[in-house]
């Protein structure tokens, strides 16, 4: 501390040494203060994140109160019997084709039976029956082969394709008349061993909404063919055909 020597009034002056004491007094009291009030918020936040667990796990466990040993339910017998459930085989033998006898070896044979193309889409759902004779039982598979009729994509050999005997010429759509449209129409129809249609559908279409596909399949139905041969028999197949719609 120093006094002035000139001057009517006395004035106490501090050095810095004073400033900064009190400057580092006051910054500590600050931060530690601040410290103090994060620690009591977060130790807060944490209380109430245990004792909320702790509430949460009180009320998912259930409570139960036994009065006497009575109240206790018995254990699950570990030898208690299963559900009997009858299930009762279809009375049908399986075809023989395909389906190897056991046999001692010294009798193995070798007699191998390949299913023709026939007996394999009969398959799905045979006419099977029991016959017994001669003191041995034996099953009887009955294939109605006429029945049998590819499908449009199935390639089918045969020596002869369908040739067409009468051809029922399609009636032309009146307002494809009136419009002038020409168009032509591809149909695949299904030709069995009789010579006659039994489906027919549009491989291609003529892209126009007047009438020529619809007249060109009822005409397909119409159409008589010799049929197919395969093997010197009569066989069904899909034969694939234009008709063409032009006016005259």
């Amino acid at each position: 501390m120093s006094t002035p020597t000139s001057g009517t009034a006395s004035h106490v002056w501090y050095g810095a040494f004073e400033l900064k004491r009190s400057y580092q007094r006051n910054l500590a009291k600050g931060v530690l203060g601040a410290a103090a009030l994060h620690l009591a918020i977060l130790g807060g936040y944490l209380a109430y994140q245990w004792m909320k667990e702790r509430a949460d796990a009180n009320l998912d466990a259930p409570s139960v109160i036994i009065k006497s040993m009575s109240d206790i339910a018995p254990p699950p017998s570990m030898t208690a019997a299963k559900p009997q459930v009858n299930v009762q085989e279809p009375n049908i033998q399986p075809p023989s084709i395909g389906i190897p006898t056991p046999v001692p070896d010294e009798q193995v044979q070798e007699d191998v039976h390949f299913a023709t193309r026939e007996e394999l889409a009969q398959l799905s759902a045979p006419i099977v029956s029991a016959e017994t004779g001669n003191g041995k039982d034996s099953v009887v598979v009955d294939i109605p082969l006429e029945e049998y009729f590819p499908t449009p994509d199935e390639f089918v050999a045969v020596q002869e394709m369908p040739t067409l005997i009468k051809k029922e010429d399609p009636v032309y759509p009146q307002v494809a008349q009136l419009t002038n449209r020409e168009a032509t129409v591809w149909i695949k129809a299904l030709v069995d061993k009789e010579g006659k249609v039994r489906e027919a559908r549009v491989a291609k279409s003529s892209g126009m909404n007047v009438g020529f596909d619809e007249a060109a399949l009822e005409a397909a139905y119409k159409n008589i063919y010799k049929p197919a041969i395969q093997n010197g028999k009569p066989i069904a197949v899909w034969v694939t055909y234009p008709v063409e719609f032009k006016l005259k």
